[in-house]
């Protein structure tokens, strides 16, 4: 018996998106390989300032992918990632002090720390949604801010910790002095974590989380414990600003209150605004341009002492030009189909 003649004109429709969809993982990956590149070649051609402010972007990217793990990826709007960060940062200022000067251990032990307080505090922060998230957050940020101002006997209080040895990147290797050299071994630990933050995103979890910021409710009436989810993801994004925050300290090689205060929380969260909630690639491009906008803009003579009317007009544009913020921002490719008669 002959094909119904619909059978056959609708086989060849559905292999029409492949090529497409083959063709923009394909330029996924030729961008995020040429941007691989040019940063690992940034030290080459610039000088040791810019070297360093790269250093500083890296590891605040890594920070604002912790609060993107919450707010994009989970729907949780959090002012509270600067806590973990400055645990971690404490952390590993200790343990590079006191213990070891190896740089993956005071990594692993700082995510560890962190983790362990993000665990200890998020089990009542993931029972609330919307405002009082958000709000529960920012006391568990203050919470931390004041232990690092008035615990003086493990913090040195308000003066901070100094005297930060360099960091030593593998056993047998000398300690890096040069900010050439620590600026490597940030853009390692970097791309290390942004890969098994890229390959999260495509799991079963990830996916569940989506569940759980779009319709909680239903996931929960389908039987997925939400809060156990929220509360891993949690902590998960905790042990990522732990980490970031031992970057922190192997690039200033001192540690402060402030770096766990408040400014540090609400510009992650600003720039996971302006780079586009739950984009990855947009969170980084958002903590670079709120970076560059508050030390090097702000800093111009022109605009002197003006850093943080700057960050309100990026703001502003940001929402009200870009609604899905930079993420958003498509580069339009050459058309390449004839026209037919």
């Amino acid at each position: 018996m002959r094909p119904p003649a619909s059978a056959g004109s609708a086989s060849p429709a559905p292999a029409s998106p492949a090529p497409a969809s083959a063709g923009s993982a394909t330029r996924r990956r030729l961008s995020a390989t040429a941007v691989a590149g040019a940063l690992a070649l940034a030290p080459f051609v610039l000088g040791p300032y810019a070297v360093g402010t790269l250093s500083r972007i890296l590891v605040f990217a890594l920070l604002v992918l912790s609060v993107n793990l919450l707010t994009g990826l989970t729907g949780l709007p959090t002012l509270g990632q600067s806590a973990y960060f400055g645990v971690g940062a404490y952390t590993a200022a200790i343990v590079a002090t006191r213990i070891t000067d190896l740089g993956p251990l005071q990594l692993l032990i700082a995510a560890a720390v962190s983790a362990l307080v993000a665990a200890g505090t998020g089990w009542l922060a993931v029972r609330a949604r919307g405002v009082v998230f958000l709000m529960l957050t920012l006391a568990i940020g203050e919470i931390v801010y004041s232990a690092a101002v008035n615990w003086k006997s493990l913090t040195n209080g308000s003066d901070g910790m100094s005297g930060i040895p360099p960091v030593v990147p593998l056993p047998g290797m000398p300690a890096l002095e040069l900010d050439g050299l620590v600026y490597f071994y940030v853009l390692a630990v970097f791309l290390l974590l942004y890969a098994a933050v890229s390959r999260l995103g495509s799991t079963s979890f990830a996916l569940a989380l989506r569940g759980i910021r779009d319709n909680e409710p239903r996931m929960r009436a389908i039987g997925y414990p939400t809060q156990r989810y929220a509360l891993t993801v949690y902590c998960g994004a905790g042990a990522l600003a732990g980490a970031a925050g031992a970057l922190w300290v192997s690039v200033q090689r001192f540690v402060s209150p402030g770096d766990a205060g408040f400014e540090i929380a609400a510009l992650a969260l600003l720039a996971v605004v302006i780079g586009g909630s739950g984009s990855m690639r947009g969170a980084c491009a958002g903590a670079a341009l709120v970076w560059l906008t508050r030390d090097y803009l702000g800093n111009l003579e022109a605009v002197a002492g003006r850093g943080p009317l700057l960050l309100g007009l990026l703001f502003v544009v940001a929402v009200y030009t870009l609604p899905r913020g930079l993420a958003g921002v498509r580069i339009p490719h050459r058309l390449t189909r004839k026209r037919t008669a």
